[in-house]
Order: structure tokens, then C-alpha cells, then sequence
């Protein structure tokens, strides 16, 4: 039965019958800002607080009428429908707000609980003041991502669309959007259902030939469960692997660090890239001593570019820091950017640079054209491996672009992605999606050697199992919190 495991994780998490609430749009001033509720008790938390517009009253009279527990008529609102009206605070008989409310009965919300919006204005002391006055009246403050929790206990959406809805929120580009939007209308729920229903298939034959050993040939055909478990499981999981180094960048961002000596240019390429002085240049060597990072959009891949600091011998321990904590961001980025000054030689610097970096993709960047003469140019080693080159002069935007072109093809991997389709870009799904797919080709290898069905039964078990913690239908406890960790409250 879908969903059976994680509802009951989710009953030893949170109290189902609990209403909550919280700010559901980001801090500081806006137009509009809502305050969400969510649960048994969201239409009653309302009508004590809301009052439809009357145009032959005051508001203030009415607000002071309920202080004083008279004037009001109890009403039922009706689901999906906007109501426009105050919000008041009946103890103290005070206006808060004019408002328009949401009122959204279960089934059909967000959560499968009966919610109300409170559209006011955006405000913070107005929305604080609406939603302290919620929890009043017997809501409880919401905890982050636990809206969307409640959506997956109850069946609304799996887990990789709740994990996608906080990729939408954070998406930095047009096509990580795309990409998590795609996610969340189930494109990788219904690859997943595929894969998993082909894998119940044969392992509901394989229990029947353990259950019924005389008739084993009968239940599984070895040639035809070999090519079916090689066309319905493993090349649609192998695919959807491969694309997960293609696509994790659109939702994680490329790192590119920019290293070199000192003065070779690399705040000055830093500013072009960013569009702006984000970074300090000067002619003094070690100006650079920490990090800084920018995000940029190339083409729509979100790039965390990193200026850091020139690696050089030094006594000076601050700027001794400053190199080891460039090394350190080197280790950890996904391109380097080799800052190279094509009018001079190489230093020892240079070369000291290269071993820390040749295990790295690299592109060497030969910065200071406009400086280079006749016969003057730098002559880099043959046997350093790099094949990727570009020709700038960061100081007069000469060859950025190109520049750009290489830093997106690299991103952008060999082919382009479909981003309407299935797509991988979580970690967590692309181990998960490997471990299950050792275990698929493990059972074609033991149908091959003719094993025991017994053995296939466990492997076939353990592939299911993988998609299952995908997808949230037996997953545990402190993994869901984790995940849901990751969202905003009110989200």
C-alpha cells in the first residue's frame, strides 16, 4: 500500500491532528503577505478572527461589538472561495488589518487538510501581529518544510516532489527552474513506478517459483526475464544516472575557482565575469588574502565563481592562511580557471599551482595579451595536459566571452538536456538509484549462472527498496527530517 511506512514515520513526528501555522511569503515590506493555516482547526481559528465587509458598519464598531461578545452571526465558509474582510483581535475589540481570506476544505489543498490564507498586507508587524493572534486561538507555529510534510504524509505528492518544490523556491536560473517545475508535476514518480512495477513483477514470479520449486520454469523464463530486466530496469536506471553529472549543476551551481601567482590578474577577471568591483585590484602582490565568491548566470547554469588568493612562498602567516584556504576551495570546485600572465614566464608558483591542480578539469587562461610583443608570449611545458586555452586581457575585456562559451560547454556536459523530462539532479537519488541498479544487474547475473531463486528474491528485494527511499514509501525517520530541514517555515 503506497504511502504506509512514511505515514506511520510521520505519526511519530508530528501529531496529525495538530493546526498549524506561519508567514508563508519572505521578510520585509511587500504588497501582500500571507499567513497560513493548515489542519482540523483552521475554519474555527478563522471565523473567531475574520469578519466579512458589511457596508452599512464601521469596522471599528464591529470589532468592538465582538470585544464586548455581540453583533456577530455565526458563519460557514465555503470551500474555494475568497472572502474579503478585517481581521480583529476580539479580545481587545482592535482592528488589524483589511484583508482577502482563502477558504480551502480537505481534500482539495496543498496539505489534504483544511486551509486558510490570510492575504494581508505586507507588512511584518501587521503579519506577525495576525499570526500571533492565530496561534491565540489554538494553532501552533509550523514547523520549516512542515506543510509540504504533511502534503507527502497524506499522500498529495512522493518525496521527490517534495523535494523539488524547495528546489523551485531556490532555483538561481531560468532552466534550474524548469528543471525542479518539470519534478514537480511527477515526471521522475512516474519513471520510478515504471522501473519499481517491473521489479514487483519479477519478484512476485521469482516468490512464486521459491513457493513452487517443481514449476520454477514456468514462472520464470530465463531468456525473456533477462532481456525485459535489461529494457524495463536497467537502461532506463542507467540513464537516468548518466544524467545527473549533466544536470546537478543546473540545481547546485557550478564551482569555478579562479587561481594563479599573485598579480596575475585574477581579481580583475573576477570583476569582468561578475559585472562588477566585487573584489579589490591593486599592484601589490597578496592584496587577495581570503575568498570572495559571486553567483552568475551563464546561459542559464547558476556559476559560484571564486577569486582567491595568489599561491606563492610566503613567511607572511596571513597571507599563509589565505593560500592554504585557496588550496582547500581548489580541492573542492568543479572547474578551475589556471590565471596564467601570457608576457612573462613561468614562475615556480606556476608550476607549484599546476601539481596542486592536474587532477582538475582546468582551463588555463592566458590573461595580459595586450601586453604580449613579438617573441615575448609565454611558452607553456608539453607535457602539461590542458587542453582547453583562452586568450584574454581581463583589464580591457578581451576574450570574456569566449571565455564564457568554454566555461558553459564544459557545464553544459556533451549533449543538451531535455528539460521537460526525467531528470536527476539530487545526490541522494543518483546513490540510491545506483545502489538499486547493482542490485537489478546482480539478479541478471545469477539468472545467467542459473542461482537459486532464493538469492534472487533478496537482491530483487534490495533494488526495490532503493526506489522505495526515493520516492518516500519506506524511508526513516531522521532522513525525512533531514530533508525537510532544508525548507522555509511556511513552506
Amino acid at each position: 500500500m503506497k504511502y504506509r511506512v512514511a505515514i506511520l514515520f510521520y505519526d511519530q513526528m508530528i501529531p496529525n491532528s495538530d493546526t498549524i501555522a506561519a508567514i508563508a511569503t519572505s521578510g520585509g515590506k511587500g504588497g501582500i503577505g500571507i499567513v497560513k493555516i493548515s489542519g482540523g482547526n483552521a475554519f474555527t481559528v478563522a471565523r473567531a478572527i475574520f469578519r466579512p465587509i458589511d457596508r452599512h458598519q464601521d469596522p471599528n464598531t464591529v470589532a468592538l461589538a465582538a470585544h464586548q461578545g455581540k453583533g456577530h452571526k455565526a458563519f460557514e465558509f465555503e470551500s474555494h472561495r475568497l472572502y474579503y474582510g478585517h481581521i480583529f483581535d476580539p479580545e481587545k475589540g482592535v482592528l488589524l488589518d483589511e484583508v482577502l481570506l482563502s477558504a480551502m476544505k480537505a481534500p482539495q489543498t496543498y496539505t489534504r487538510e483544511d486551509v486558510i490564507e490570510i492575504n494581508a498586507h505586507g507588512g511584518a508587524v501587521v503579519l506577525h501581529a495576525i499570526l500571533q493572534l492565530v496561534l491565540k486561538k489554538g494553532a501552533r507555529l509550523a514547523e520549516p518544510g512542515e506543510f509540504t510534510q504533511r502534503a507527502f504524509a497524506n499522500g498529495r505528492i512522493d518525496l521527490t516532489q517534495a523535494e523539488a518544490v524547495v528546489d523551485v523556491i531556490n532555483a538561481r536560473t531560468q532552466k534550474s527552474l524548469q528543471l525542479a517545475a518539470a519534478q514537480v508535476s511527477g515526471t521522475l514518480r512516474k519513471q520510478m513506478t515504471s522501473i519499481r512495477d517491473g521489479l514487483v513483477d519479477l519478484l512476485t514470479r521469482i516468490e512464486a517459483a521459491i513457493d513452487f520449486p517443481d514449476d520454477v520454469a514456468e514462472f520464470v523464463q530465463t531468456e525473456e526475464t533477462r532481456k525485459s530486466l535489461q529494457r524495463e530496469v536497467l537502461e532506463p536506471l542507467k540513464r537516468l544516472i548518466r544524467n545527473y553529472v549533466d544536470a546537478h549543476v543546473f540545481r547546485d551551481g557550478l564551482a569555478v575557482a579562479v587561481v594563479g601567482r599573485p598579480n596575475a590578474g585574477k581579481s580583475s577577471l573576477f570583476n569582468q565575469l561578475v559585472q562588477k568591483d566585487r573584489a579589490i585590484v591593486t599592484d601589490v602582490p597578496g592584496t587577495t588574502r581570503d575568498v570572495i565568491e559571486e553567483t552568475l548566470n551563464l546561459e542559464g547554469i547558476p556559476v559560484v565563481i571564486s577569486d582567491t588568493a595568489g599561491v606563492h612562498h610566503t613567511d607572511n602567516p596571513v597571507e599563509k592562511i589565505g593560500i592554504e584556504k585557496t588550496l582547500e576551495h581548489v580541492n573542492g570546485s568543479d572547474l578551475v580557471l589556471f590565471m596564467i600572465e601570457a608576457n612573462r614566464p613561468l614562475g615556480p608558483e606556476d608550476h607549484l599551482i599546476y601539481d596542486q591542480i592536474n587532477s582538475k578539469p582546468t582551463i588555463i587562461v592566458l590573461n595580459k595579451i595586450d601586453l604580449v610583443h613579438q617573441g615575448n608570449e609565454t611558452a607553456l611545458p608539453a607535457n602539461w595536459r590542458f587542453d582547453d586555452q583562452v586568450r584574454i586581457s581581463a583589464l580591457y575585456d578581451q576574450g570574456i566571452d569566449q571565455l564564457k562559451d568554454k566555461v558553459v560547454k564544459i557545464a553544459g556536459g556533451q549533449s543538451p538536456l531535455d528539460f521537460s523530462g526525467v531528470i536527476v539532479p539530487n545526490l541522494r537519488h543518483k546513490l540510491l538509484l545506483e545502489t538499486s541498479l547493482d542490485a537489478a544487474e546482480s539478479v541478471i547475473e545469477q539468472l545467467q549462472n542459473g542461482t537459486s531463486c532464493d538469492l534472487m528474491a533478496i537482491h530483487l528485494q534490495e533494488a526495490i527498496d532503493a526506489l522505495g527511499v526515493i520516492s518516500g514509501d519506506n524511508i526513516k525517520v531522521d532522513v525525512l527530517n533531514e530533508i525537510f530541514s532544508r525548507f522555509c517555515v511556511g513552506k
